[in-house]
């Protein structure tokens, strides 16, 4: 009878007890060591397992970092880049490459925040402030807002002027159009065509700014010694200051912790946490080293092309003084990375509006009316300026006004334990972070000075 019960339960697939491990034909024998599962990491597995459509596999939690990225290839960069290296050549490489190895902690600080809480930024400072302070906190993000839209929007003007002969204030009714179409796709299920385009767009960014490179290849061993820290004047310090101090965008820390959330349609069930924080390590590094070698594609072809010329200082006469060096195509191809450049990051930044003004406010406005907020003072400007670029200095010095009151509270946020759990900084990240938010903070504080003051 024992027999037949134990042959009766290996025909029909009953397992052997917990701790034993049976064979046909053998007597019971227990395990040599008892197996015991971890019940976090079971449920982690259970989820990714559970993702749809192949939602455990990397690729599928890329994207955030590529929008959050066009803030660092806008037209503002690009004509601090080409400025810089028509005046200095090679000397100022290295201060790219320091500021983009500063722009991947903080991004993927934001990412973080965002993964772990569930939340944005924004909306965890506006459950944290006072009502007070956060209309007032609120007042100087939408200035923040319209300064990075003033920028973006000029540069498309400009961008539509040099290719079709448009004038600036249409063409800049047309980059608000364009981009309010483009912004119509983002949220929901239609959001990852939204991060296509955009990606899309930057990656026309990247071959209409480093289309030149190829015609005129720059001196290798000239790029290399560029990385050795190094001023030649005070001019230069003031350049490298510019360079820092412009290269994090507060609407793309505040952002990104949005991002990496509204990747995902709602309802769609999401990767653990550990696995969204390993792909936004890939996400960030991939899309700031690509934004990264946007902005010295741009330095090293000022500096081995227009190195000494008269006029780069505006993006139109860096264009022209391109296309008279190294033709009028690749003239042609770098207006239109500009152009690409400004619909992009116009709609990033608008999108960047909105996510504010939800989380501070708990107001979720139209996009539209996000959008036209942000429009009418660029086409403002537009129509009475008659040095739109003297507007985008501008605009970089509101935007330098504004990013300690972005970097400062992610950085207490992202080191909360009530707000991170076991996924807060540790005291040594913690450290580095403070060392590269102060100073980011000191030199903003520098530019904002030597511009005020005349010096800049």
């Amino acid at each position: 009878m024992s027999g037949q019960g134990d042959a009766g339960s290996q025909e029909h697939g009953v397992s052997a007890p917990a701790g034993t491990l049976s064979e046909p034909g053998q007597p019971v024998r227990p395990l040599a060591k008892p197996v015991t599962l971890d019940s976090s990491r079971l449920a982690d597995g259970l989820e990714e397992e559970k993702s749809p459509s192949g939602g455990h596999a990397l690729v599928s939690i890329l994207g955030p970092a590529f929008v959050a990225a066009v803030a660092y290839v806008d037209p503002g960069n690009v004509a601090a880049n080409i400025t810089s290296g028509a005046r200095y050549g090679y000397l100022l490489v290295w201060v790219l490459v320091l500021a983009n190895a500063m722009s991947v902690l903080i991004q993927y600080q934001s990412a973080k925040l965002g993964i772990v809480t569930g939340k944005s930024l924004p909306q965890i400072l506006g459950e944290r402030l006072s009502d007070a302070g956060r209309y007032m906190f609120f007042m100087q993000a939408e200035v923040i807002a319209i300064a990075t839209d003033l920028a973006e929007v000029i540069g498309g003007a400009i961008a539509l002027k040099l290719l079709f002969d448009l004038p600036l204030f249409l063409g800049g009714c047309i980059i608000g159009l364009v981009s309010t179409i483009l912004l119509w796709f983002q949220g929901g299920k239609t959001h990852r065509m939204f991060e296509m385009v955009v990606i899309a767009l930057l990656l026309v960014i990247t071959f209409g700014f480093i289309a030149g490179l190829f015609v005129d290849p720059p001196d290798g061993m000239a790029v290399v010694q560029g990385l050795i820290p190094r001023f030649r004047d005070t001019g230069s310090v003031l350049m490298a200051t510019s360079i820092l101090g412009a290269t994090v965008m507060p609407h793309a820390i505040y952002l990104h912790s949005t991002l990496v959330n509204d990747h995902y349609a709602k309802g769609e069930r999401k990767p653990s946490i550990k696995r969204q924080l390993k792909g936004s390590k890939i996400d960030v590094v991939w899309a700031l080293l690509l934004a990264g070698s946007v902005n010295l594609a741009l330095l090293v072809l000022a500096a081995n092309s227009l190195y000494g010329m008269e006029g780069t200082d505006s993006i139109e006469g860096a264009q022209h003084a391109i296309a008279t060096v190294l033709g009028p195509t690749v003239g042609v191809i770098f207006s239109v990375g500009l152009l690409a450049s400004s619909l992009s990051s116009t709609s990033v930044g608008t999108y960047a509006g909105s996510e504010i003004m939800r989380g501070l406010l708990h107001v979720k406005a139209p996009m539209w009316a996000c959008r036209v907020v942000t429009l009418v003072p660029a086409l403002v400007v537009l129509w009475f300026s008659t040095n739109p670029t003297y507007a985008l200095i501008v605009g970089q010095v509101v935007l330098s006004i504004g990013i300690p009151f972005a970097i400062i509270p992610l950085m207490r946020y992202t080191r909360d334990k009530g707000l991170m759990g076991q996924y807060r900084d540790g005291m040594v990240k913690h450290l580095i972070f403070i060392l590269v938010a102060v100073l980011i903070v000191a030199l903003n504080i520098m530019l904002v000075y030597l511009t005020v003051t005349g010096q800049a």
